[in-house]
């Protein structure tokens, strides 16, 4: 059962933080949010704050990585496509008001350890897509899955800011549009 609550009070953290950044997202938050009892904060997290959102970072990385470890032996497009779901998926389910927990700590951390955990979340999924992106037989395959990751990750930014899909359907299409043609030279 302890385990149960401090796997909701880090789902909790990890949905907060995609929702509204990393300063806006207190243990009051995620505790109201989750249900969790008040003596779960320095029960499980007896490091504070930075403790749940390194766990939270750690959460929302290992999150794509299952879903991308699914498509071992898929072509680049199905993998290009399928990492664009994440996205579009979470932004549909939020109406354009979540983004990314990863990216909510990346850009307002001062502390150097969330700063590495973020960027070990990064270099993970690029690593990842990258072999998936290289098995299916795409050149330049890291570069690929280097522009893939920034570029989603800022059209789930513009969909935030204009509360439409609009800006992402556009980055989604040219991505898609690019790998399409890099597959098929």
């Amino acid at each position: 059962m302890a385990e149960g609550v401090r796997d909701r009070m880090i789902a909790g953290a990890v949905r907060l933080l995609a929702q509204q950044g990393l300063q806006a997202t207190s243990f009051a938050e995620v505790l109201q949010l989750t249900g969790a009892p008040r003596g779960s904060i320095y029960h499980h997290f007896p490091g504070g704050k930075d403790q749940l959102v390194a766990a939270a970072v750690e959460a929302a990385g290992r999150h794509a990585l299952t879903v991308l470890d699914g498509l071992a032996g898929e072509s680049p497009e199905r993998v290009t496509e399928a990492f664009l779901g994440l996205w579009r998926l979470l932004l549909e389910r939020s109406g354009n008001t979540t983004g990314c927990a990863v990216l909510a700590v990346t850009v307002a951390t001062r502390d150097d350890d969330l700063l590495a955990r973020a960027g070990e979340v990064f270099r993970a999924w690029r690593t990842r897509l990258t072999a998936l992106l290289d098995e299916g037989g795409l050149p330049g395959a890291e570069a690929f899955a280097t522009t893939l990751i920034a570029a989603t990750e800022g059209a789930v930014v513009l969909a935030r800011a204009e509360r439409s899909t609009a800006p992402f359907d556009a980055v989604a299409e040219y991505l898609l549009s690019q790998v399409r043609v890099a597959t098929h030279a």
